[in-house]
């Protein structure tokens, strides 16, 4: 396919199905570079306890490459991490991959049509095209709160969980509230003396419609594919359902507020802990978040809901607004991550030295979430608002790795030099994204999806069909072309 090369960087989903897509295309010209020593992106990194998925298994797997063998309908970490190393496996990535590699920068040399990456380690890598494909949820973030080097027992975020620290018997200090936290909160709690739980505000729970899968459902689902194709199907309508109730119509979403209300009365006999745990925003504004096992937890003996805001962590715990401080022996961060901080710390350089990030600094914008006026063949994965209120990402990432291999077949043509989207083509597209964004649930409270000016950076604002329509189709006239190396 000539002479055009790629670089990935990362080996979650995104990267791995980017690669995937270009060796299906018979297209094997392209490293991967990886910061860490294996493959798996988030599914590597948070290994808490209770690290599960709460997209249905059917529906989180690649669309070419079902498995038949999971244990559970959401499955839990290991099982999603083993499943993307077997498929690394499988179409013969790793000698692609260059681990322990970090990528600090990325600039643009226009005169070659080529992209110079460079690493920590001083190494420097030379492509045609540039795939980040770091992810929105890599890159953990632990709050502002003065006091926190004074701790003296340990304290550690949950996507970097200390597993050398045994929480038996410990007053355990949990801050955050997210998805992660509702998986390893009912864990903690059964551990722990005394667990405290720092809510700043309530999410939405709802039922975990959980199974274990039986030996005889998975052979069927190994000699009768389709029938685990109907179960994927089930949940992609449903998930269609949710998103259009989301963005379009947030009276429709009512009944499954009405189904969280029912799960707090359920499990939370004490009215004032159902109080507190009674969000005062529309279902769906903050990710909505499905476990069986979060609300139990809360209501045991040893738990305590705090909802003061906390002033400082002390020498020997948290202490809040009202001045008790809360003595704590292990201090657990689940205070998500930053999301709309889509590169991180990597510096990329486009046309005449142009930053990406100060081109990103009224918040990150691209057009259909992969492409950037003034920084050709760069093709983000799982970019701006290109994440889901419902449904599976690994739907939106496939999409974009077709789009991209589109794109690189076309840079494989001779004369052809690189890709650069038409400034007012973004510029509509963008429009269009925020202003349908501004309808939707996403804008009616703070949350990651949102920058701090208000700005949804995130999310994706239609249906994933109208994802799949949208992209299903390199349109050359979106790009202006620059000639041959």
């Amino acid at each position: 396919m000539g002479e055009t090369s790629v670089l990935i960087v990362g080996t979650g989903f995104g990267g791995v199905g980017t690669a995937i897509e270009l060796k299906r295309a018979g297209f094997d010209d392209f490293t991967i570079l990886e910061s860490a020593a294996e493959p798996g992106g988030v599914w590597r990194e948070n290994t808490y306890p209770g690290a599960g998925c709460d997209i249905p298994s059917p529906l989180y797997s690649f669309s070419y490459e079902p498995n038949p063998d999971w244990p559970k309908r959401f499955s839990l970490q290991p099982d999603i991490h083993a499943y993307l190393k077997r498929v690394v496996r499988r179409y013969a990535l790793e000698p692609h991959i260059r681990f322990d590699t970090r990528v600090t920068s990325a600039s643009f040399d226009e005169e070659r049509g080529l992209w110079r990456v460079e690493t920590a380690d001083g190494e420097t890598f030379e492509a045609t095209v540039f795939v980040p494909a770091v992810g929105q949820l890599s890159r953990p973030v632990l709050p502002d709160i003065p006091g926190q080097d004074t701790f003296e027992g340990p304290s550690f975020h949950s996507a970097r969980w200390d597993h050398d620290v045994d929480l038996r018997g410990k007053r355990v200090a949990v801050i955050g509230t997210g998805a992660s936290a509702i998986q390893f909160v009912p864990e903690a709690q059964r551990q722990a003396a005394e667990l405290t739980v720092f809510q700043r505000t309530p999410p939405y729970i709802l039922a975990k419609r959980d199974t274990r899968y039986r030996r005889w459902q998975q052979r069927l689902f190994r000699s009768l594919p389709a029938t685990q194709l109907l179960g994927r199907l089930r949940i992609f309508l449903l998930a269609e359902y949710a998103t259009y109730a989301m963005t379009k119509h947030p009276s429709l979403a009512k009944v499954f507020e009405l189904r969280a209300a029912q799960l707090r009365r359920r499990h939370l006999k004490d009215r004032g802990l159902r109080t507190k745990l009674t969000p005062d925003y529309p279902l769906g504004c903050k990710r909505i978040l499905f476990t069986n096992e979060y609300l139990p937890a809360l209501a045991q003996h040893n738990v305590a809901v705090e909802t003061g805001r906390i002033s400082a962590i002390t020498p020997s715990g948290v202490r809040t607004e009202d001045g008790v401080e809360h003595e704590a022996d292990v201090i657990v961060y689940g205070t998500g991550f930053a999301a709309t901080d889509f590169l991180g710390e990597l510096k990329v350089e486009g046309l005449g030295g142009k930053s990406l990030s100060d081109a990103w600094k009224g918040g990150a914008r691209a057009y259909l979430g992969m492409t950037v006026p003034g920084f050709p063949n760069l093709f983000c994965v799982y970019g701006p608002n290109t994440n889901l209120g419902a449904g599976s990402i690994i739907y939106m990432i496939e999409r974009q790795a077709r789009y991209i291999r589109q794109a690189v077949e076309h840079l494989s043509r001779p004369g052809v030099s690189y890709l650069d989207v038409v400034p007012e083509v973004e510029q509509r597209y963008d429009e269009e994204v925020q202003r349908r964004l501004a309808d939707s649930v996403w804008t009616t409270c703070a949350s990651w999806y949102r920058q701090d000016n208000g700005r949804v950076t995130t999310n994706w604002p239609g249906s994933v069909t109208e994802y799949h329509r949208r992209t299903k189709t390199l349109d050359l006239g979106d790009y202006r072309t620059a000639g041959s190396r």
